[in-house]
């Protein structure tokens, strides 16, 4: 394989920015960032409220302060780990060893998998602290765009952070995984047809027989 185990044979290579930025992997990595940045903002801004009669101010989703302290803080998290495997992204063609392009392939994977979960919890959290919140908790319905954009974001999430394996799509960072002992033995196994030259000698040596 030209890119060798995880892109090794890639490794070294100048850092292309643009085409760095069309990769859909880059793509996804934003997007992840951007609707990070809706939920936990969403939250911030118009999470919290009071009624009327009230000085202090309680979550939106069903005055419970763990499902607004829970999307903040899966949002804020995401938004730096987005940052981080973008730099990790850039800097991997870098990397020479195989172990460590490993590495870092079975580490994104796992992180994706990871906040994969995390999004889809946190939308079920959210969405059920949402309908079970109460009209006279909230009368005049304040930060309602706001519950509803951090619940929808949360689910879009689910999907932007299960993207596809990277060794499946040639054109991310990430080349296929190729077991160097595999393809030693597939070389060295390998055997050449025999030249034609075989076949004519024996149809040159038979006679046929008269009858």
């Amino acid at each position: 394989m030209d890119g060798g185990a995880f892109g090794a044979g890639k490794a070294g290579g100048a850092f292309d920015p643009q085409a760095f930025i069309r990769q859909p992997q880059t793509i996804l990595r934003f997007v992840s960032w951007v609707f990070s940045i809706v939920v936990f903002g969403s939250i911030v801004n118009e999470g919290y409220v009071n009624r009327a009669d009230e000085v202090e101010e309680h979550c939106i989703f069903n005055r419970n302060h763990n499902a607004c302290n829970y999307g903040i803080t899966v949002g804020v998290l995401a938004f730096l780990s987005c940052l981080l495997y973008l730099a990790l992204d850039a800097y991997f063609p870098q990397i020479s060893s195989v172990k460590d392009r490993k590495k870092a392939v079975l580490s994104d994977i796992g992180v994706s998998a990871f906040w994969a979960f995390l999004w889809f919890v946190g939308f079920c959290f959210l969405t059920n602290q949402w309908q079970a919140s109460k009209p006279e908790d909230n009368p005049l319905n304040e930060g309602g765009d706001a519950a509803r954009a951090a619940i929808t974001f949360s689910f879009f999430s689910i999907f932007t952070w299960d993207y596809m394996d990277p060794s499946q799509d040639s054109g991310m960072p990430y080349a296929p995984y190729t077991n160097e002992e595999d393809a030693t033995d597939a070389v060295g196994t390998y055997q050449q047809p025999p030249p034609a030259d075989a076949f004519d000698t024996e149809t040159q040596g038979y006679q046929t027989q008269n009858y």
